[in-house]
Order: structure tokens, then sequence, then C-alpha cells
């Protein structure tokens, strides 16, 4: 696979890394299996990969590690991954999956950076994914490329609700076609704007804006 050679892996098993790449959908059109098993795999490596690189890169309690690390192992760094190594390309679907933008779709583009770690693991072992980890992600995490995916929210919610604020979100703009879409979310604060944020999903817009108004310094 020629994504694999770009990323200077040298594979044993084709077959294995096939099945990483492929969705339930077109596994079940075409009677084969799907990556469902190498994810369920791969997210046990890929947290036994982070933990042990934030072991020795900080000398944090065990609680803050483990916030740490469930930052850059939940659903929207892993898509981050995966898009920025463009591993959705190389994504097998169903014919209705793919017509409806499953390559962009951020649970299977997720789904499939772990998949691939399952597989690697299984293929070359434990060095192995490490050695992927310290090429291509924790150069990605130190370069500040991936954010920390805080629960900004929340974080707003604590520091409006000293003063018993009004907090409220509206998504005030949607743009790009169905697979693709935009979303652009406000936050207000007794009525007034505080922040904005532009993201491919509502949740994602609407903690962009929280971080934006927090960001911003000002005394609500």
């Amino acid at each position: 696979m020629k994504i694999l050679e770009d990323l200077g892996i040298h594979i044993k098993d084709q077959m294995l890394f096939e099945t990483a790449f492929t969705h339930t959908s077109y596994a079940n059109e075409h009677a084969c299996e799907s990556y469902e098993r190498l994810e369920f795999l791969g997210d046990a490596v890929l947290e036994l990969a982070m933990s042990d690189y934030l072991y020795h890169q900080n000398t944090k309690a065990e609680g803050e590690m483990t916030k740490i690390r469930a930052h850059y192992v939940c659903e929207e760094a892993l898509f981050e991954y995966s898009m920025k190594l463009q591993l959705n390309q190389y994504l097998r679907l169903g014919k209705g999956e793919e017509e409806n933008g499953g390559k962009y779709r951020k649970a299977i583009v997720a789904d499939i950076f772990e998949a691939m770690i399952g597989a690697l693991y299984l293929d070359q072992g434990m060095e192995s994914v490490v050695k992927f980890m310290k090429a291509y992600i924790f150069p990605m995490i130190e370069n500040g490329e991936i954010e920390s995916f805080q629960d900004y929210k929340s974080l707003l919610q604590e520091f409006v609700q000293t003063d018993k604020r009004c907090l409220k979100y509206t998504i005030v703009n949607e743009e790009g076609p169905s697979h693709l879409k935009t979303f652009t979310a406000e936050v207000t604060i007794d009525g007034m704007v505080y922040g904005r944020g532009t993201a491919h999903s509502k949740k994602e817009a609407e903690m962009r804006a929280a971080k934006n108004a927090l960001k911003k310094s000002v005394k609500l």
C-alpha cells in the first residue's frame, strides 16, 4: 500500500493492513472482515504507547497524566492524526457510505487510525508502533499541531456560574457540501457575544467558541 510506503512502513502481511482500512459497509458488500477487531486491539496498544511517552516526558502526577492521555487518544485527536497523514484516502467504503462522505466522517476516520496501529502491532510488534509514533504522532503534539482538546465549554460554564450569568451557544452559520459541512458557533453571556468558533461539527464549533471566549481574558 502506497500510504505505508510513504510512511516508511515495510509490511509483512498486506491483507492485515487492507483489513485495517475496511469499513463495515464495504465488508458487508464484499463478504470480508472489517477493521473493528483491529480497532479494538489498536485502542489498547495506542493507550500503552501514549502512556509510555507521557511517563518519560514529564514528572506530573498520575491523575494529571491520565487527563493528558485522554486528550491525545480521544476521537478528535485520532481524527486529526488520520487526516494529517491522509489515511482517510485509503478507506474502503461501501457504495452508500462513500457517496455520503464517509471518508471525512470523524468516527470512521478516527477508527482507522486505531485499526492501523493494531495492524502494525500484529505485523511488527510494539517496537515498530513506538517508532511510528515517535516519527509522526509525538512531533505533532510537541509542535502544537494537535490541540489538547480540553472541555472548554465546562471551563467557561464554571467561570460564568460564579456570577450566575446566562450562557448560550448559537450556530450562526453553516456552509459547504453535506459530507464536509462547516459550522460557526457564537457563545453569548447575558446576550453579549464573547466568542466564535468554526469546525466541521456543531459540538466542536461550540467548543472552539468557548475557547475563544476564555482566551480573550475579558472580565465577564
